[in-house]
């Protein structure tokens, strides 16, 4: 029988078949994919082949066959630098849920997730998040934001869960679709996905005050069907996001500004650095790209995985004014 993986618990696997019905499965074996240092041989969104086993009146299946993957996205393991914790597999639209403060969702993070959606040819969205509770000052960074992403050429966002706005918008974007949303801990997932499907009564928690972060409600990804004929993957939230296994002439490709001026530098393997007659550098000084961008980027060049979660916005934005 043929299936899609709906929630991962780390040995089982609730499998929702063909037939409409959900089952809980196995791996038969180890079960390795080919070039993937993974934690977790399968993942959310994964379509495989299983077949039912009944013992002592309980009937489970046995995952013998996984298909190709359309995409998937990945972080770094917790634990485990060298390998890699693949999230969710065949996602359609990638929303990621950015707060500009309660809690802070820095550039830094933004871009990292950016760059491996766009390694791994994923779609992403912004959406900006609890805009009923900005300040005048939080306001002007979200706008200056969406106007950096905007027009580079991310779609974005403008959203209250609380007040129920922007919903519209984002469930037109769902609708015959697998969508994920991703984002910080506590940028308001769970209360977004519960205000979009009401039925499902996602668990949500406060922010933590002593912190300014969110505490983790979701443990597992997990897919559900919307009535709206709309599938939704919920993830864990994501305190870091580390950039997997890029080569350094490649980093700069997803980068969609950067890659666009790219066959107007004067080396072809050029690393937008030192290098002379740079189109990148160039458009920099001329402030027609972010420095909050070419920061990260310059970060992901030297690999320092351990600054991915600093706020690196405002210094972007001094250089800028």
């Amino acid at each position: 029988m043929k299936g899609t993986v709906y929630k991962s618990t780390g040995s089982w696997y609730v499998v929702k078949g063909e037939d409409g019905q959900f089952y809980n499965c196995r791996i038969k074996g180890k079960f390795r994919i080919k070039g993937i240092k993974s934690t977790n041989p399968l993942a959310v969104g994964d379509h495989v082949v299983f077949e039912l086993e009944t013992t002592n009146d309980t009937t489970t299946g046995v995952i013998n066959e996984i298909a190709p993957r359309m995409n998937y996205i990945v972080r770094k393991s917790v634990n485990l630098s060298k390998q890699v914790h693949i999230i969710a597999s065949n996602i359609d639209t990638m929303f990621l849920i950015v707060t500009i403060d309660n809690p802070v969702t820095t550039t830094s993070f933004i871009d990292r997730f950016l760059v491996t959606a766009e390694a791994y040819g994923i779609k992403t969205v912004l959406v900006f998040n609890k805009i009923d509770t900005y300040s005048e000052e939080a306001l002007d960074e979200q706008l200056y934001l969406q106007y950096i992403y905007s027009q580079i050429g991310y779609e974005c966002l403008r959203v209250s869960a609380i007040e129920s706005k922007g919903l519209e918008a984002i469930k037109e974007r769902m609708i015959g679709k697998v969508s994920m949303f991703s984002g910080h801990s506590g940028v308001g997932k769970s209360t977004l996905i519960n205000a979009i499907e009401p039925g499902l009564h996602l668990k949500t928690a406060q922010i933590s005050e002593q912190h300014k972060q969110g505490q983790h409600t979701t443990t597992f990804a997990e897919m559900f069907d919307l009535t709206f004929d709309a599938a939704i993957i919920d993830t864990p939230g994501i305190r870091g996001f580390g950039v997997v296994d890029m080569e350094p002439q490649e980093v700069g490709d997803y980068f969609p500004e950067f890659f666009a001026l790219k066959d107007q530098c004067k080396f072809n393997n050029c690393l937008h650095r030192e290098e002379p007659h740079c189109a990148v550098k160039d458009a920099l000084d001329r402030d027609e790209l972010a420095w909050s961008r070419y920061k990260t980027y310059i970060q992901i060049l030297d690999g320092e995985e351990e600054h991915y979660r600093t706020d690196i916005y405002k210094d972007g934005r001094n250089q800028e004014e």
